[in-house]
């Protein structure tokens, strides 16, 4: 078997791009992943052609080889977006050996822990406050809106959601995100008492329109310091959320903030190899490392999380993208035995069930493992087409 062609496509998906990659063999064997580049990545599918070049006329199946080879090609910058498109390409070539078996994925990773599993609703409101036009869905206006998401993510049989901070008192509600210089409060980035009293009354509203039984989960972001995430966590204890979400890139700041906070902290989703995660595992700093597949490659992924199970540290998937992604991380978390929880955004776009042959089977908050080869699903190509980047 030998690798023939490597593209890759892309789609609109409302405030941003889906983008797959497809490895074609002379077996009539294809392999798919999804990577991201609309995030920090941009130029990513550049880098993803150059380094695809040397594998044309290779066979796919000796995975390791391939991934350690291209690591030494870009050993002199480790990481960021040379990191994501080995990642894409390991994942594709996972697929191709996969489907070439006859098997899933996690069948490859030792096989399945589990064959359901628990999901949280991610940006829980989020999407709603700029791109409810795009999602076809009502747009979150006032504390009110929270409160009737709230009632619908506990009649869909969700027992988790993740939210964002939301902010209701300008002309226009938005979610506040100055990490990412999205409106005021960067470069300081210290939270306010503004701040931290709409976030109470937030949680509040989610609270009341799910009753007592689904736990929360508030991403944070890089939004804050170090001082700045334990005030607002410290203020926020009385909603007992399930952990709070946080990034900052030294783990020392990080164990900080886990011992001065009474909440679970997770973490890490920034992270490229157990490079990357060894200090953080050492210093202890997080309660639960989340771990991204397409910016990992689902091998590296497994090897980090086998690197946090001797520290009791368990481990979650970073997935906020499309459906094939979260088909690959699926795979990642049925293979593990420190699984916490998988994320899932449950609003989108209303074409993103039609760009995979078969979308994620959800039933009571909690996705059924596909038992198909490969991802156990693949992209569709014309619904991509059809959906054009913007």
């Amino acid at each position: 078997m030998k690798i023939t062609r490597i593209e890759d496509l892309h789609c609109d998906a409302g405030w941003r791009e889906f983008s797959f990659l497809k490895i074609e063999t002379d077996d009539g064997v294809t392999g798919w992943s999804e990577y991201n580049e609309s995030y920090g990545a941009k130029g990513l599918t550049g880098i993803i052609r150059k380094l695809a070049e040397g594998l044309i006329g290779e066979d796919p199946r000796p995975v390791e080889r391939h991934s350690a080879r291209l690591y030494a090609k870009t050993r002199a910058a480790p990481g960021g977006i040379n990191a994501q498109a080995i990642a894409a390409l390991e994942n594709a070539l996972v697929d191709v050996k996969a489907r070439a078996l006859g098997v899933p994925v996690y069948e490859l990773l030792g096989g399945p822990v589990r064959d359901r599993l628990r999901l949280y609703w991610s940006h829980c409101g989020s999407y709603r406050l700029d791109h409810a036009e795009a999602m076809g869905l009502p747009p979150l206006r006032h504390l009110d809106d929270v409160r009737a998401l709230g009632r619908q993510v506990a009649e869909r049989g969700f027992s988790a959601l993740k939210t964002n901070i939301f902010l209701f008192d300008e002309a226009r509600p938005f979610m506040y995100m100055p990490g990412f210089t999205r409106n005021a409060g960067w470069p300081d980035l210290n939270p306010s008492r503004r701040i931290i009293g709409a976030l109470d009354e937030q949680l509040a509203a989610f609270r009341e329109g799910t009753g007592p039984e689904v736990e929360f989960l508030l991403d944070l972001n890089f939004n804050f310091k170090t001082e700045g995430y334990i005030r607002v966590a410290r203020a926020l204890a009385r909603h007992d959320l399930m952990w709070i979400e946080l990034d900052i890139y030294d783990p020392q700041a990080l164990a900080q903030i886990r011992r001065s906070i009474p909440q679970p902290v997770a973490s890490c989703e920034s992270l490229f190899g157990r490079r990357g995660f060894r200090d953080f595992f050492e210093h202890r700093a997080m309660d639960v490392a989340i771990v991204d597949v397409p910016w990992n490659g689902i091998l590296e992924s497994m090897k980090i999380a086998a690197m946090a199970e001797p520290y009791e540290i368990n481990v979650a998937p970073h997935n906020f993208y499309g459906h094939l992604s979260t088909l690959m991380s699926a795979h990642f978390c049925a293979a593990l035995p420190n699984f916490r929880i998988m994320e899932i955004d449950i609003d989108d776009v209303p074409w993103k069930d039609d760009l995979v042959s078969q979308p994620p089977r959800i039933e009571n908050g909690h996705l059924i493992l596909p038992s198909g080869p490969g991802w156990g699903a693949e992209p569709n190509e014309e619904a991509i087409r059809a959906h054009p980047p913007k």
